[in-house]
This record gives C-alpha cells, sequence and structure tokens, in this order.
C-alpha cells in the first residue's frame, strides 16, 4: 500500500504532464491554421502565374515559329548567295588563271600547282553540272595547256641539271671502299636540293592528277644518257691521263692535294715499265741489284709485251734469260743494249701495244666498278621521283645503254682474245684474267643493284664471264699445246746455248697466272664435264691449275729435248738443256710455282735436279777426248833411266799435242757457250778444272822431265795453273 504522501506527489507530476501537453497540442492546431492558409495563398499565387504563362505561351509560340521561317529563309538565301558565288568562280577560273598558265610554273610551281589546282576543280564541275557548257572546253584546253607546260619544265629541270659525273669523282667514289685513309665519304648530288624538290612534286602532280607516265620516259632517257657519258667520259679520262703520266688522278676531295692520285692503280698483268724499271735498276747495279751478282731474278712481267711471232733471239737472250746471273762485261753491255733496242721498240710493237692493252684493261675495270656504284646512286635518286611501283621498269631501262655498252666491251675483249689465241698471241688474251677476276669480285654488287630488273638484264654479266671463263680455257690450252708443238728452227735456236725463248715466254706465262690463280682455277673447272664441275671448291680448281702447270712443264721439257736435238756438238745440247732446266728450276723456287706444281707433283723439283746433274755429266764427258790423251790407262811404259825409243817419243809427243789442241780447240768453242747462272757456272768450270788439272798434273809431272824431244816448249805449251785459268775462262765472251 502506497503511502498518501506518495500518491499526492505522484497525481501533481501527471496534472503538470498533462497540462504541458494540452499547451502543445493547442500550438500545433494554431500553426497547422496558419499552414493551411498559407497553402491556399501559396496555390492561389502558382494558379495565377499559370494563367499568365498559359497567356504568354500562347502569345510567343506564334512569333517564335514566324522567326525560325525567317531564320531557315536567310540561311537559304544565304547559301543560295553562296553556291552562286562558287558557281559563278568556276566561270572566271579561265581568265583568272590563264596568264599564269600561259607563263609557265618556272620560278613559281607552288603558284602554277595552285592554279593547276582551281582549273581541275573548274574542269569536275563543268564535267558534273554542266557538260555542254563552252566552259568545260575552254578549261579543259587550259588544263591541258598547263600539264604539258609541267611536262616541260620536268623535262627542263632534269635536262638542265643532271650533269655528267667528272671522272675524278667517279674515280673517288669507287675508291671510296678500298681506301681506309679516306676522310670523308664522297656523295654524289645529282640534282640541287631546291630542284629535285620541284622535280619530285611535278612527279608527283603527274601521277596523281596529269594521269600521265610519259614523264617517266623522259627521266629515264636523260639519266641514262647522262650515266653513259659519264661512263664513256671515265674511260677517256684513263686514255688522256696515261698517255700523259700513266696514271689518272683525283684532285675530287678538298683536302687531297690536285697532283696526288685517290685510287691506286690495279696491279696490271704486266707492263713494258716493268723492263725499263728493271733495264734502269741493271744497268746501275746489275739485275740482282748489286754488281756481279749472282741471284736469279727472272724478269717477270714482260710476257704481255711479247709482239706476235715472239721476240727477236738477242732481247729474248737479254730480257728472259735469268738476267741477274749475266756476269759484269761484254755479255753485261751486249744484253743491255740489246734490251735497250727492244724497250725503244722504234716500230712501236711492243711498248705503244703494250701500253694500250694496260690503259684499256684498267679502263675496263673502273667502268665497271664505276657502273656499280652510279648505278646505286641512280636508284636512290630514281626512288625518290619515279612511283614505287614503276622504279624497277624505269631502272631497267635507265641503265640499259650503259650496260650493254659495258657488255659489248667486254664481248670484244673477248672477240679479241679469241683473234689472238688464233695468232697464238696469248700475252692478249691475259688481259681477260684481272677483267674476269674483278667481274666476278663485283658480281654480288651488280646482282644486288639488278634486283627487280627483268630476267635478260640480269643474265648478262653471268653470260659474259662464262664467254670469258670459256675463252681463258681455251688459251690456256693451246698455250699448253702451243708449247708442245713449237717447231725446231735452227735460225731461231741460241748460238751459245742459252735459255731459249719458248722456255722464258712459258715460264713469264705462268708466273702471270700466279696473280690469278683462282681465277685460271675456274677457268679449267668451268670446262670440266663432270659433275663436281658445277660446284668446284677452290682446292678443286687449286688441284687443276697444278696439273696444267705440270702439262705445260711437261710439254716444254718434251719440246727442249727435241730442240737440242738441232745442236750438233752433244756437248752444246747439254749446256742447252741444262740451262733450261736450270732456269725453269730457279724460277719455279722464285715464286710460288713450285708450291703449286708440289700440289699434283711432289716429285717436280728432285726431278729437275736429276735433269740437271744428268746434262752437267753430258757435258763433262765432252773433255774426255782432252783428258783421254794424257790418262793414265793410255800412256807407255817405260823405265827411268831408260833411253825413249823413238815409238815411245812419239806417243808421248801425240800425247801432248794431242792435249794441247784438245784443249785449245774446247776452250776457244766453250769460251762462246753461255751458262748465264753464276752458281752453276762457276760449279762447272770448278768441277772440270779439278778433272782436268789433275789429270794434266799427273801426266806432265810423269812426262815433263821425260828427254822426249829436244824442243820441249813446243809440246809442254801450258802449265798446270795455265791451263786452270784457260778453263776458268770457259763460258765467257769477254775473256
Amino acid at each position: 500500500m502506497i503511502p498518501p504522501q506518495e500518491a499526492s506527489a505522484r497525481r501533481r507530476e501527471i496534472e503538470d504532464k498533462l497540462k504541458q501537453e494540452e499547451e502543445t497540442l493547442s500550438f500545433i492546431r494554431d500553426s497547422l491554421e496558419k499552414s493551411d492558409q498559407l497553402t491556399k495563398n501559396m496555390v492561389s499565387i502558382l494558379s495565377s502565374f499559370e494563367s499568365r504563362l498559359m497567356k504568354l505561351e500562347n502569345s510567343i509560340i506564334p512569333v517564335h515559329k514566324q522567326t525560325e521561317n525567317l531564320q531557315r529563309l536567310q540561311e537559304n538565301v544565304e547559301k543560295t548567295l553562296s553556291c552562286l558565288d562558287h558557281v559563278i568562280s568556276y566561270y572566271h577560273v579561265a581568265s583568272d588563271t590563264e596568264k599564269i598558265i600561259r607563263e609557265g610554273p618556272t620560278g613559281r610551281l607552288e603558284e602554277y600547282l595552285g592554279s593547276m589546282a582551281k582549273i581541275q576543280k573548274a574542269v569536275e564541275y563543268f564535267q558534273d553540272n554542266s557538260p555542254d557548257s563552252p566552259e568545260l572546253n575552254k578549261v579543259k584546253l587550259l588544263f591541258e595547256r598547263g600539264k604539258e607546260a609541267l611536262e616541260s619544265e620536268f623535262r627542263s629541270l632534269m635536262t638542265r641539271h643532271s650533269k655528267v659525273v667528272s671522272p675524278v669523282l667517279i674515280l673517288d667514289l669507287i675508291s671510296g671502299d678500298d681506301d681506309l685513309e679516306a676522310q670523308e665519304d664522297v656523295a654524289l648530288e645529282h640534282l640541287p636540293e631546291s630542284v629535285l624538290q620541284d622535280v619530285i612534286r611535278i612527279s608527283r602532280w603527274l601521277v596523281e592528277y596529269g594521269r600521265n607516265q610519259d614523264f617517266m620516259n623522259v627521266y629515264y632517257q636523260i639519266r641514262s644518257s647522262q650515266l653513259d657519258r659519264s661512263i664513256k667520259g671515265l674511260k677517256e679520262h684513263f686514255h688522256k691521263s696515261s698517255s700523259s703520266s700513266g696514271v689518272p688522278y683525283s684532285p675530287a676531295i678538298p683536302n687531297k692535294r690536285k697532283d696526288t692520285p685517290t685510287k691506286k692503280p690495279v696491279k696490271r698483268p704486266g707492263t713494258i715499265r716493268k723492263a725499263q724499271n728493271l733495264l734502269k735498276q741493271y744497268s746501275q747495279h746489275g739485275l740482282d741489284g748489286k754488281k756481279g751478282g749472282s741471284n736469279l731474278i727472272p724478269l717477270e712481267g714482260l710476257l704481255p709485251c711479247i709482239p706476235r711471232g715472239g721476240l727477236p733471239g738477242p732481247w729474248i737472250n737479254a730480257a728472259c734469260v735469268c738476267a741477274a746471273d749475266i756476269s759484269p762485261g761484254h755479255e753485261h753491255d751486249f744484253r743491255v743494249k740489246h734490251l735497250s733496242e727492244a724497250l725503244n721498240d722504234k716500230h712501236g710493237l711492243l711498248a705503244g701495244r703494250d701500253d694500250m692493252l694496260d690503259v684499256e684493261t684498267d679502263a675496263y675495270i673502273h667502268c665497271v666498278s664505276a657502273f656499280v656504284k652510279l648505278a646505286q646512286s641512280e636508284y636512290q635518286l630514281l626512288a625518290d621521283i619515279i612511283p614505287e611501283h614503276h622504279q624497277k621498269k624505269t631502272f631497267d631501262s635507265l641503265i640499259q645503254d650503259a650496260l650493254d655498252g659495258l657488255m659489248l666491251e667486254g664481248e670484244n675483249i673477248v672477240s679479241a682474245a679469241r683473234k689472238a689465241i688464233v695468232r697464238h698471241d696469248f700475252s692478249t688474251v691475259l688481259t681477260v684474267f684481272p677483267i674476269l677476276r674483278h667481274l666476278k669480285q663485283t658480281k654480288p654488287e651488280f646482282d644486288q643493284v639488278l634486283q627487280g630488273t627483268a630476267a635478260s638484264t640480269k643474265n648478262k654479266l653471268p653470260g659474259l664471264i662464262t664467254s670469258m671463263e670459256t675463252i681463258g680455257a681455251k688459251a690456256l690450252e693451246d698455250f699448253a699445246d702451243n708449247i708442245k708443238n713449237d717447231p725446231d728452227k735452227e735460225y731461231n735456236m741460241p748460238k751459245d746455248g742459252t735459255v731459249h725463248e719458248l722456255t722464258s715466254n712459258a715460264i713469264l706465262f705462268l708466273q702471270q697466272l700466279l696473280d690469278f690463280q683462282e681465277t685460271a682455277g675456274a677457268m679449267l673447272a668451268s670446262q670440266e664435264t663432270s659433275s663436281s664441275a658445277t660446284s668446284y671448291s677452290s682446292e678443286f680448281s687449286k688441284r687443276l691449275l697444278s696439273t696444267y702447270i705440270c702439262k705445260v712443264l711437261g710439254n716444254l721439257q718434251l719440246n727442249l729435248l727435241s730442240k737440242s736435238k738441232v745442236y750438233e756438238d752433244p756437248a752444246l745440247s747439254a749446256i742447252f738443256l741444262h740451262n733450261n732446266y736450270n732456269y725453269i728450276l730457279k724460277s719455279l723456287e722464285k715464286s710460288e710455282l713450285i708450291q703449286l706444281v708440289a700440289v699434283t707433283q711432289k716429285t717436280a723439283e728432285r726431278s729437275y735436279r736429276e735433269h740437271i746433274e744428268q746434262q752437267i755429266q753430258t757435258y763433262q764427258r765432252s773433255w774426255l777426248k782432252v783428258t783421254d790423251y794424257i790418262a793414265e790407262k793410255t800412256l807407255p811404259v817405260f823405265q827411268p833411266g831408260v833411253k825413249l825409243r823413238d815409238k815411245e817419243r812419239q806417243i808421248i809427243k801425240e800425247r801432248f799435242k794431242g792435249f794441247n789442241d784438245g784443249l785449245e780447240e774446247l776452250c776457244k768453242i766453250q769460251k762462246a757457250w753461255a751458262i748465264p747462272d753464276t752458281e752453276q757456272r762457276d760449279r762447272i768450270r770448278q768441277a772440270q778444272k779439278t778433272i782436268v788439272k789433275e789429270t794434266y798434273g799427273a801426266f806432265l809431272q810423269k812426262f815433263g822431265s821425260v828427254p822426249f824431244t829436244k824442243n820441249p816448249e813446243k809440246y809442254i805449251k801450258y802449265g798446270v795453273e795455265q791451263v786452270g785459268d784457260m778453263i776458268d775462262r770457259l763460258f765467257d765472251t769477254s775473256a
């Protein structure tokens, strides 16, 4: 049960809360009434605003529609006026551009092309909208005139600014790949940059708008002419330079002196200048570089100088024998005299002909290299001017004249070589070797340059290479046969038994092949019918060349044996064979020929030494008719202190007389013979001197003091040392 006090307090609290709630309720009622009133007022305002908006809309929409129509009409009017202006402008194009078209594009290509664009648009407009309009014919005519003017300008720019490349610049361009000391690259500027840009713009316009490819024909004709003239100019430059100094000079690079050649001369197959240098050296110091030298130095490189029918005997003896082994004295003067006469060559058979071959060979080799470089440069220029899908065809046409000229000249070289083979003039054929080697070296660049050209164009160089290989192989085989079948002519045989010109010619020819081993080997391999010939290796070619050299040497040996029979004196025949075999052996040893021979014939060196020894022994037998008179086995036997009988005295007299007469006769005859190799000459003299002196010394010791005559000085004419001195003067015409 709640206490009374708490109940009273609880009632008061409830009454207070009730009172507060009543006051709150009264406030809410008042607020709702105010809100309702405000809502009624807002609805009234909005209703009034809506009514006004309705009225405004009803009045503005018609005005808006009317304004929109007016704007559309205005736009239509403006468009109509613009179209009228545009159309009217086409009617004025002819008159506005006629003066520009008439004056041409020279000096104002940009403005001219702009006018041509206007004319092009006018033509298109009239064709689409008024094909019967006279204005169409007018702008068409003007367009054609403008196009012709652009074509003419293209031709004019190409003609006026396409210059022949100077020979010295071409030489610098060629030498740029090989000259390690070159300070800067040599660049070709076929057209000035401003002109090139104009040409490019005209060509693009003609392709895009002119619908014309005639300018491409103009382009290749002009550039073809310049390319051909550039190469011909290089050839003429060689002829002029060689006639004056012998070396083409190139002052094109600015940082080089004008008189400095920038291209080293090509190694030639042999020139008369080599002989002149050797003559000068020989005149001063002997051909071995020192007075009285004994080293064997064959005059390499003289074979191309030999005229048809060979050289005169004296000149061959001087130039082609191992000249370094000629002793000072009369032989020296005699042979230098004839060598000088041959080099002076009053009839021009040697120097003029050889120089001509050298110049032609060098010129052709350089022209081939020049063609590759210039053709590469031409393609770079063409790629900027000619549309891509026309570039290969245009380039093919562009290079034809220059390429045909090179191929024709190459075929002429082949034809000349073919005729030379018929004449047995193998020196001329040697010009094919450096040319063929250069063509093969250049072929990869050739093939790269000719990519995309017609098959007939690509096949020209391989065809020429094949022709040269065939004629070269023919020359090699004919030379070998010629060595074998060279006739024995008594008047052509050296009277002193020295080296025959056939030997020197053969060795010199083989020495020339050393510079062209791969080329000569490939020539021989190209004629092989075996399957390996189609893909022959360098080793295969080397073996073929070795076999060929052995064949030539074998043919030469057989011919020399035949020729030696011309001599009536077996001793002179032996000296002749000795000199030739010794010359061959020393020449092989002095060059790489011995290594080549050894590839297929390893005993060649030993075989030649045996032949040489055999001939020395044959020669020594010629002295038996001298030494047999005083040989111990043929002498009479007598007792010391016993008086000789008349028969015995007569025998001793005959022995002395036979020895004296035989000695004098052999010394007189053999003094005129020649052994150019000083070492061999001294060796043979010494061996013979030893034999004769020993035999004569023994004979003289035995019978010198015997009283076989009242006039001993009549029979004992020579002392032992005198005999030795006489033998020392063998093979020496100056003695």
